[in-house]
């Protein structure tokens, strides 16, 4: 640990390697919930940290947050309660690059999709194909011969509260391709070294999530509704739901 100017760390607070502390962090005591501090994690000067809190693994606690519930790997949360606003590319830095529609021009008259690589795993950003005249708009993939796998189901996330994470697991065999048909929100795809978020914001926008890939989503727009195909039925065996369950298995199919 390095910092810790000024600091008031109670017994009940955990703190692992390679954390950096800024001036004046407060970490609440309660002695029925302990404090848990990841490795690599940041947290910045006058932060205060709640009882029970888990700050994850190369997280970024932003100056003057009041962190009230845990904080994921990676993620960079801020304000009073604190609220996840990105994840890391960069412990170190804190950036994260965000990659949107408004990036790219209007693909209407398309005979295929374009696909973009994300740099994640196998992850990849669709552009669906679009037709627009005087009727309205409408777009189109045709499954065996346009998206990346054949889908055994789909399930519709909605209502969600802005505040709220969606995901926050991984799968080791499901495939998986995600489209915002209404509204807005951000993905994240991390294949455990490199990480990538996504607005989805457009209905021929899409995202395809391989196994063996950590994905989150966040920063629903109060009229979001985000449609995702899966490749597999529902098997609960399928899923890593932790962060270090995903890089264990991750670590063992690379040895």
């Amino acid at each position: 640990m390095t910092g810790a100017e000024d600091c008031i760390i109670p017994a009940n607070v955990t703190i692992e390697a390679g954390v950096r502390l800024g001036p004046r962090v407060v970490f609440v005591e309660d002695v029925t919930r302990p404090i848990l501090v990841r490795g690599s994690a940041i947290i910045e000067a006058a932060a205060v940290i709640g009882g029970g809190v888990e700050i994850g693994q190369g997280a970024l606690v932003r100056a003057g947050a009041v962190v009230l519930r845990s904080v994921p790997p990676n993620a960079i949360v801020e304000g009073n309660p604190a609220q996840v606003v990105g994840y890391c590319s960069d412990p170190e830095s804190g950036s994260r690059p965000t990659i949107t529609n408004k990036d790219h021009s209007d693909f209407t008259g398309m005979t295929a999709p374009a696909v973009i690589d994300l740099g994640v795993g196998d992850g990849a950003m669709y552009l669906m194909r679009r037709v627009v005249d005087a009727r309205g708009g409408l777009t189109v993939g045709e499954v065996a011969k346009e998206l990346p796998f054949a889908p055994a189901r789909y399930f519709l996330v909605f209502d969600v509260p802005s505040s709220e994470l969606r995901g926050e697991h991984a799968h080791r065999q499901c495939h998986q391709f995600l489209i915002c048909v209404h509204g807005s929100c951000r993905v994240l795809l991390d294949d455990g070294d490199r990480r990538c978020e996504v607005t989805l914001d457009r209905p021929d926008l899409g995202v395809y999530m391989p196994p063996m890939i950590w994905g989150t989503q966040y920063r629903y727009s109060r009229d979001a509704v985000l449609l995702v195909f899966a490749s597999h039925g529902y098997d609960a065996a399928d899923y890593l739901r932790t962060y270090d369950d995903f890089t264990s298995a991750r670590h063992k199919a690379h040895s």
